[in-house]
Parts: C-alpha cells; structure tokens; sequence
C-alpha cells in the first residue's frame, strides 16, 4: 500500500502512460463512434446493467473516461472498490436513497442529526418517497424499523462538529447499510468504509475540488453497491460534467497538503477564540478531547464553530478578510450563519433537536497567513461583543 500522498497525486492515472500524456486529457466528446454496431449496442446494455467498463463509451451519459479517472482516484484514497461521481453532492444522496430504499422496497431512513441543511431538507420532505425517522448517535438502534433501508450522518457534524464512533454505528445499524458523508474529514482524516460504512459520501464542490470553482458529488462503495448507482445515474441523467471531472481530479493531488495546512491554521484559531471573551463557545474536534481523534479520525480538520457573545450576524458584517459565504474547503476562508443559510430549511426545531445554537457561526478555515485571519476574527468580535 503506498502512501496517503502518493496515492493522491497518482491515483487514477494508470493509463496515462498507454497514451503517451501526462496530464490528464479532458474528454468532452458526446457521443462516439459505433462502427460496430452490435458491439456498440452490447455496451450500451452493459451499461444499463451499472457496469464500471465496456467496450465502447457510446454516449456521455453512459460514461466518460475523464470522470471515471476522478471515480478511480477517489476509490483509491477511501479504500474502496469503486466510485461513483454526480452532478452535485445532492444528485448523489439521492441516488444512494433511490438504491438503498427505493429499489429494495425498504422505504425507511434513520437519519442522525445534525446533518448538511440540504440532506436534512431532502430527507424531511418526503419526496424521494422515503419516510425518515431522525435521532442521535446513541439512538440508531432503537430508530431501526423492519422497513428500514439506510442510515445516514455526517461525521464530523455539519455545522456543529459533533464526532460519531462509526464502529458503534455499523454494529448499531446490523444488516443495514451505512451512509457517512465524509466531507467535512475528507479521506486524508477519516475512511468510513474501513468501519463498515457501506457508502462514503462526499460534497466533492468542498475539499475535492478546494478552489470553489467545481461543483459534484462522488459515493464511494463496494462494486455491487455501486452498479445500481451508475444505473439511476443512468436514468436520470445525474452525470459530472467533464471538466468538473478533470477538476475534482486536479484537486486530489493537492489534497492532503491543503487539508494539512487549512488544519494547523484551525487549531490555532480554536485555541484563540476559546480564550477571546467575546466568544461563549467554540466547538473543534482538537478541543473536545474525544477518544475517537487521532483514531478513527486522523486529524483535527479546518472546520470549526463558535457562538460569539454578541450578535453573530454583526461579527460576520464586519468581517474584512473572511468571506461571508456558504460553501467550504475553499483556498480562502469563509464563514456563515447556518440558521440564516445552509440549515434555515431545517427550522428551529431541527437544529435544537441536533443540538445547533441559533446563534452558531461555521468557519471554514482556508490557506491564509494565520495571523491575518485571527487579526479579523479578533477586530470583527471585539466591536461586536
């Protein structure tokens, strides 16, 4: 088994040398050319079957190697036999819902809060045609139905930070299968598949692409849970664009070397803001001392939360530097109000059953000078507070 970073810059890439090229080419070919038509026509059923590989691409909705290049390199860093990208991070929570309920007739989900404001949404709504039952951590168990067909959470917890043993969970949740969504920890600090998880998900906008220019999804999973996927992606047209593809897997090579530095400049500013007393609250795994770092979870992250003494919009509004700003894993450092953005649709009530403050701020820590990210945290609290 090679290294983290090496696998980083080299996965995927195995067939480049065949080529004759060394960056990867951008394929943004449509369709292709079938000369053999029966051939083409037994690829084209190979790829309603949600094979990984057949003869021939035939048409961009079926396959593109550029994007199967990114799945190939993602798959190799959460340890996984395959992967499976789409069009959003969103497009592939939902398709893991289609196949994992949906498609087996188990039409229930348990879901652990808190959650993405988007997957909490999603889920709540009903119009997947899933019921979900929500609970916490210690409560899968007890949540589970005969019907039940996925558990799903996030750990580290967006946007609150909250840190799940997945060993627990898998032995919790017994025959049925797990969704982590993974990208607050990106595989650099956790590998949820190595626990039992039977899908990692991940946001691939966020860390993945880490410039806030790409936007998909990725699912990783074992190759029988992944045929399905390529099949509702199939259907539904659900597809990652090439040159987010070519993106996303750009982004991969740098990946561990952002996640590394974005980490050491978040674990200073907790220990700042943890002693700023125009703050009440910080919330960062490197804070919490839970037995589940340095274990499970590698690393700490660039992620973090606090509950600012003053108002919280006041102290986003006279921020200079940080960018006010949904979204996460950016180069640069943003920071927002999930009860006014990200988790708004989720509603008070939802946010206090996952134990989200109304006033509770997510900073996502980017690749700045440390010193100039504190001096606006520090100007931005102290006129606030």
């Amino acid at each position: 088994m090679t290294g983290l970073r090496t696998r980083a810059v080299h996965g995927g890439r195995q067939d480049l040398g065949g080529l004759g090229v060394h960056a990867p080419p951008i394929d943004l070919s449509t369709t292709y050319p079938v000369p053999d038509q029966a051939a083409g026509g037994a690829a084209l059923g190979a790829w309603a079957e949600g094979v990984a590989d057949a003869g021939s691409p035939v048409y961009a909705r079926l396959h593109n190697p550029t994007v199967a290049r990114f799945e190939r390199a993602l798959a190799e860093l959460e340890g996984t036999e395959q992967a499976v990208s789409f069009a959003s991070g969103m497009a592939a929570l939902t398709a893991v819902v289609q196949a994992a309920c949906l498609m087996t007739g188990r039409r229930h989900v348990v879901a652990v809060r808190p959650l993405y404001g988007g997957s909490d949404h999603l889920l709540g709504t009903g119009l997947l045609g899933a019921e979900t039952s929500y609970t916490d951590a210690a409560g899968i168990a007890e949540a589970l139905r005969p019907d039940t067909g996925l558990v799903v959470l996030e750990t580290p917890a967006n946007p609150n930070l909250d840190l799940a043993d997945l060993d627990d969970v898998v032995h919790q949740a017994g025959a049925v299968p797990v969704l982590v969504d993974n990208t607050f920890a990106t595989p650099v600090l956790q590998n949820p598949a190595a626990h039992g998880a039977a899908y990692v998900l991940h946001s691939g906008t966020k860390y993945l692409g880490g410039h806030g220019d790409v936007l998909g999804g990725v699912v990783a999973c074992r190759a029988e849970a992944a045929a399905p996927l390529r099949q509702l992606r199939i259907l539904t047209g659900a597809v990652l664009h090439p040159l987010a593809g070519y993106l996303l897997h750009r982004g991969l090579a740098t990946l561990p070397l952002r996640v590394e530095a974005a980490q050491r400049s978040a674990s200073e500013l907790a220990d700042r803001l943890a002693a700023h007393s125009g703050v009440a609250a910080v919330r960062y795994p490197g804070l919490s001392g839970s037995p589940l770092l340095g274990g499970q979870l590698r690393g700490p992250g660039a992620m973090l939360a606090f509950e600012p003494v003053g108002d919280p919009l006041a102290v986003v509004g006279k921020l200079g530097l940080i960018t006010p700003a949904v979204s996460l894993g950016s180069v640069d450092t943003l920071i927002e109000h999930p009860a006014s953005l990200t988790h708004r649709l989720v509603g008070p009530a939802g946010l206090a059953a996952g134990g989200v403050p109304a006033g509770l701020l997510r900073l996502s820590v980017g690749l700045e000078d440390v010193a100039d990210l504190w001096d606006d945290l520090d100007q931005a609290l102290r006129v606030s507070c």
